[in-house]
């Protein structure tokens, strides 16, 4: 299981770093992602490490902001979220690649808790 936390009510314009903390088993062979969902919407992506090379992907709308990274050894996850607004509040969640397209939801499992992100403007 994941487990995020980190999150927090910050004013526009600042920072949060979240992690993700492995439990139960290793996930240094899984690429792994970070979510978001706000009230009334879908669960949507945000970043994706990869568990090789480590390749990293963004939504469009935190790229640039946000980056994603991860220590194996203490198999964590990161989500350092710079610059935020308003409009990235929302509970993060941090979840493992099982395959397909890894902007959706659906390919990814171990899903822990998510952590509450409040943006004031």
């Amino acid at each position: 299981q994941l487990q995020a936390c980190g999150g927090g009510l910050v004013q526009a314009g600042g920072s949060l770093r979240l992690s993700c903390a492995a439990s139960g088993r290793s996930f240094r062979n899984y690429s792994a992602g970070w979510f978001r969902q706000s009230p009334g919407k879908e669960r949507e992506f945000v970043a994706l490490m990869s568990w090789g090379a480590g390749a990293t992907y963004y939504a469009d709308s935190v790229k640039g902001r946000f980056t994603i990274s991860r220590d194996n050894a203490k198999n964590t996850l990161y989500l350092q979220m710079d610059s935020l607004r308003p409009e990235d509040t929302a509970v993060y969640y941090c979840a493992a690649q099982l395959g397909g397209d890894y902007r959706l939801p659906r390919n990814y499992g171990y899903w822990g808790q998510g952590t509450q992100v409040t943006v004031s403007s």
